[in-house]
């Protein structure tokens, strides 16, 4: 896994990872991101042209709650079936 930075513009997020996503998380993790900074990196994997997220679907909306325009994370390998 190679730890870096990302544009959050450029992430993008499958609409089945969408249908779970909770406010009230995301409200609750923005508030954290404030006062101790992102502590967990997102995972993204390479797709075809672009970056896809894999895991931190809440941690990726509350950045951008935030206006965050960066978020840092971690590049894994897709999964092989």
């Amino acid at each position: 896994m190679i730890e870096k930075d990302f544009p959050i513009e450029d992430i993008y997020v499958p609409a089945k990872r969408r249908k779970s996503l909770d406010e009230a998380k995301i409200d609750a993790l923005a508030e954290d991101i404030l006062e101790n900074g992102q502590t967990t990196p997102i995972q993204v994997r390479q797709g075809k042209g672009r970056v896809v997220l894999v895991e931190g679907l809440h941690r990726l909306e509350a950045c951008k709650a935030l206006g965050e325009e960066i978020i840092r994370g971690y590049l894994v390998q897709a999964r092989r079936y």
